[in-house]
């Protein structure tokens, strides 16, 4: 027969086992923040002006550019985002800022442009096959299609005279 005390301090025991057990499945469910990319100060962004800038005077005030036009050398983009994710569930971005500068030929500010969250597409692809164009055939079409085609003359099969 067991004293009280030892059932006591089993049970105290149990309790702060299941609360620590309770404590460590619950981090694997916090929300999970992130920023990618760029963190502009917005009072150097709005100081790059059309007309005054340059290219070596925006790097000085920006920094290098996130990365540049793949088309044209002259577009520099700065960008950023902010992200929250819950346990194993997608991303979700929650701030964005996209900022372009564009520059003429002889490497002065022609244009500023700002944008956020609007920019971002959702791609939802159709499922797990890719839809081909053309005969849907069956099972036996397919197993039993190629006799007699491959030796075939114009078939590839390489059956002409040699």
């Amino acid at each position: 027969m067991q004293r009280p005390k030892t059932r006591r301090s089993l049970a105290k025991a149990a309790c702060l086992a299941g609360i620590t057990a309770l404590a460590l499945a619950s981090t694997g469910c916090t929300r999970l923040r992130t920023h990618q990319g760029y963190i502009g100060d917005e009072t150097l962004i709005q100081a790059v002006q059309v007309g005054v800038d340059n290219k070596q005077s925006v790097q000085a005030t920006l920094g290098r550019p996130t990365f540049v036009g793949q088309f044209d050398q002259n577009d520099w983009y700065y960008y950023g985002r902010d992200s929250r994710q819950l346990a194993f569930s997608e991303p979700k971005a929650v701030a964005q800022s996209v900022f372009h500068v564009r520059f003429d030929s002889a490497g002065n500010v022609a244009a500023v442009n700002r944008s956020g969250l609007e920019k971002i597409a959702k791609i939802s692809p159709e499922g797990d096959k890719t839809p081909t164009l053309g005969r849907e055939r069956g099972f036996f079409e397919e197993f039993f299609g190629n006799i007699g085609a491959v030796g075939a003359p114009g078939a590839g099969g390489g059956g002409g005279p040699q």
